[in-house]
């Protein structure tokens, strides 16, 4: 991990660097227990503007300047329209319709999409092992999202695809935490070009409440009894998702994002599902199918894949050149070939 903190030996600094992760996939269990006594959209603001504001307080204990430009608002309203407006959107509408644990790993895909927009964007290397990465990470993705139907099928001759099945497909939970999952590798994107105009922790307050202001207003449009039905446990759930699964989730991540290797960088996200199912198992009695589970491990192998690659790159071509001759082992060889032709002239 080519990160600021990656050169420390202190186990605090690995532990700082894992944290996002641990508090996005316990605070997806949170959100789910929630969802049966509020509406999403509600929800997805609660997690943004109140998070933000933290973020900002923070920020201005620590000095960080506030942006300036036209430039600089400019890229922290895109930022917040994208990893904010339409993730938190796409992913409080997600949650109503899977689990917590199955939804974590489609929005923890992400690094696939981030991989190849970094590739695109900032020229960082893939290779042989990250392509094998994304190969896989796309099987499982649609291991766990298409209808079950489908794969059962999916060898068998004579088999169409009808209006049903379509609607199956786009009904399901599953694909809104893929786009959910496109958005915030979009937004993890972004946030390189945010942090040339604005420091990345003030920019990461900003975009939270920028983003959160419009999913309260179109709340209040076409959602009713929000909160009336809440109770005590369900507030402090929402306040733990706001406080620790954004605040100082995002503002770590964003931290890191703005100085790291971003493909190295989001395919830590393969421990977000995994706190996150594991939770969920426990909190919610959550369980997956067996195709399901397939395509869960699909893709925690392919993230590893793509974080990983550099060093199973660096593996290979040590080995290469274990086994090829250098210049001088070769005129050694030249050199006995010629002696053993003279001997047996």
């Amino acid at each position: 991990m080519q990160l600021q903190l990656s050169g420390s030996k202190n186990p605090l600094a690995y532990l700082f660097l894992i944290a996002p992760f641990f508090l996005w996939g316990t605070a997806m269990v949170a959100m789910k227990g929630v969802i049966p006594h509020t509406t999403p959209l509600f929800m997805a603001g609660v997690r943004l503007v109140p998070a933000g504001v933290l973020i900002l307080i923070a920020a201005a204990f620590m000095g960080k300047p506030q942006p300036q430009s036209w430039l600089a608002w400019l890229w922290i309203t895109i930022f917040a329209v994208v990893d904010g407006t339409l993730f938190q959107g796409f992913l409080a509408e997600g949650l109503v319709r899977t689990n917590a644990g199955l939804g974590s790993v489609m929005i923890d895909s992400q690094p696939l999409a981030v991989a190849l927009l970094s590739l695109w964007l900032f020229q960082e290397h893939i290779g042989l092992w990250g392509w094998l990465g994304l190969g896989l990470g796309v099987t499982g993705i649609s291991l766990i999202g298409l209808p079950e139907e489908w794969i059962f099928h999916l060898f068998e001759s004579g088999e169409t695809i009808n209006i049903d099945n379509w609607q199956l497909l786009f009904a399901s939970g599953e694909w809104l935490m893929l786009l959910a999952a496109l958005s915030m590798a979009v937004g993890t994107v972004l946030i390189r070009f945010v942090c040339r105009y604005a420091d990345p922790v003030t920019a990461t307050g900003w975009h939270m409440i920028i983003a959160g202001l419009p999913l309260w207003g179109i709340s209040s449009v076409v959602e009713t009894q929000q909160w009336q039905n809440l109770v005590p446990s369900d507030w402090i759930a929402l306040g733990y998702a706001t406080v620790f699964g954004s605040a100082i989730a995002y503002g770590l991540f964003f931290y890191f994002a703005s100085s790291g290797n971003l493909t190295s960088l989001s395919s830590l996200t393969f421990l977000t599902p995994i706190f996150a199912l594991i939770f969920g198992y426990i909190f919610l009695s959550e369980i997956l199918t067996t195709i399901q589970w397939l395509g869960v491990f699909l893709t925690l192998i392919s993230i590893y894949l793509i974080n990983q690659r550099e060093t199973l790159g660096r593996t290979n071509q040590t080995i290469t050149i274990t086994e090829t001759n250098t210049p001088e082992q070769s005129l050694v060889l030249e050199v006995s070939a010629l002696k053993k032709q003279e001997i047996q002239k």
